[in-house]
């Protein structure tokens, strides 16, 4: 009589499925703004450098937020940090909506702020999600998984916003309140669902030894996150992170570049918003796939994380040429491979903490590298909004020469930095084998 196969199980993959969810309200609440920027900018009298102004008060915020709230979450565990980072963002996310036209500059600045400050724990707290109840082999596919929801709230804020909001900017205060419902279902269902695996009743005796499979046994004492930034391991991951200037750009920036070049407006971005972020969901899924189908091939994981990264860049570089394309949905495919090819550059990038870093760093490593990238992407929204609002449509041209061409040079640095990703032990000291 044979031996039958031992069953697994998949609860792993419920709370994978609360990560997807809470993601895609972030990202929900966080495109809002910028589907309705036309119109805002158009009701409250904006200039460039006001809505510029505005989405580096949302970047300031959230790179305070990443530069402690990494150390936070790993501090007060999981279970906590993602409940406090979710209710600060839904309070200021729904303060949007009680905001008056004479005060309307002002007033996005601060509930911006306060969004950016809440936003900063949801990418440290989920990628030490995927770090404590997946194997290494497996943490790409949980990431693109997950990272998938960024585009799917991005599909749904400009479907919802135009059936809700006019192009005069009538119900404008609605979308921002719509997340604060979702956020307090999600709240409910962290707190029924949620444990760390070693703690988790229902979880197997199999399960758990799957998740614990290819991962170094950890102490319970804590690595305090100043002790991680001497590491280069940690500033080529935040190296990698720069690229979410380019990610934002699409995001913020996207929908007033569609509607100054092609006249998209409110009530007709919701198809090319679809198409872009369609693709990009593709990318954090294939991206996931790749490096995770390498390492089981019997590749290093240094070979298939880095190859697949470079395969990546290589897909990128076509977006330079958004600008000087006359069709529109040639335009928004471009972007589209843009997007496709930043997902799965986003997702093997996370990956590469929790593969060199022990999970009870994974956050404090993400909060601070992601901190860098913020920084990057403060400075660019700085200078676009100055170079529109001199040179017109000029500073677009540079702005998608530099998201085509950055992902092939920062992974170079990359490679330089951190050429074979040795695992650190507790004392953040490389592990020999």
């Amino acid at each position: 009589m044979t031996d039958q196969p031992l069953k697994i199980g998949h609860y792993r993959y419920r709370i994978l499925a609360l990560v997807f969810m809470a993601t895609t309200i972030n990202y929900f609440d966080r495109s809002i703004i910028g589907v309705m920027a036309p119109t805002l900018q158009k009701l409250f009298d904006w200039t460039n450098k006001d809505y510029a102004a505005i989405m580096v008060s949302f970047k300031i915020a959230y790179g305070i937020g990443l530069f402690f709230m990494g150390g936070l979450i790993d501090k007060v565990g999981t279970k906590i940090g993602y409940t406090l980072s979710i209710a600060i963002w839904s309070i200021f996310g729904m303060l949007h909506a009680v905001i008056k036209p004479a005060f309307s500059l002002i007033g996005f600045i601060v509930a911006r702020f306060g969004l950016g400050i809440g936003e900063s724990g949801n990418f440290p707290a989920a990628i030490k999600t995927v770090a404590e109840w997946f194997p290494k082999r497996d943490r790409a596919f949980a990431t693109g998984i997950f990272d998938a929801s960024t585009s799917v709230g991005a599909i749904l804020a400009p479907f919802i916003v135009g059936a809700i909001v006019s192009v005069e900017g009538d119900r404008w205060q609605i979308p921002f309140l719509f997340t604060g419902v979702l956020s307090a279902t999600w709240v409910y269902l962290w707190w029924r669902t949620y444990n760390k695996p070693e703690l988790h009743h229902k979880l197997s005796k199999a399960e758990l030894n799957y998740i614990n499979s290819d991962s170094e046994p950890e102490s319970t004492e804590r690595i305090p996150w100043v002790k991680t930034i001497p590491r280069r391991e940690t500033w080529a991951f935040a190296l990698t992170t720069v690229t979410d200037g380019v990610w934002w750009f699409y995001l913020f920036w996207g929908a007033k570049f569609l509607f100054e070049q092609f006249a998209v407006d409110i009530n007709n971005i919701g198809l090319p918003f679809l198409v872009i972020f369609i693709m990009a969901d593709a990318g954090s899924l294939l991206g996931g796939l790749a490096s995770g189908a390498l390492i089981k091939k019997g590749w290093s994981i240094n070979k298939a994380r880095k190859i697949t990264l470079l395969v990546n860049a290589i897909i990128i570089l076509p977006v330079a040429f958004v600008p000087v394309v006359a069709s529109k949905w040639l335009a928004v495919f471009l972007i589209g491979v843009g997007a496709l090819g930043h997902q799965s550059w986003s997702i093997n990038s996370y990956t590469l903490v929790p593969d060199v870093f022990p999970k009870k760093a994974t956050a404090s490593v993400i909060g601070i590298g992601k901190m860098v990238g913020v920084a990057v992407a403060i400075v660019a929204d700085i200078a676009l909004g100055s170079v529109l609002d001199k040179a017109g449509n000029t500073g677009y041209f540079w702005a998608f020469i530099i998201a085509g061409f950055s992902y092939i040079a920062i992974l170079g640095f990359v490679h330089l930095l951190m050429p074979k990703m040795t695992p650190l032990d507790d004392n953040l000291e490389y592990i020999k084998k």
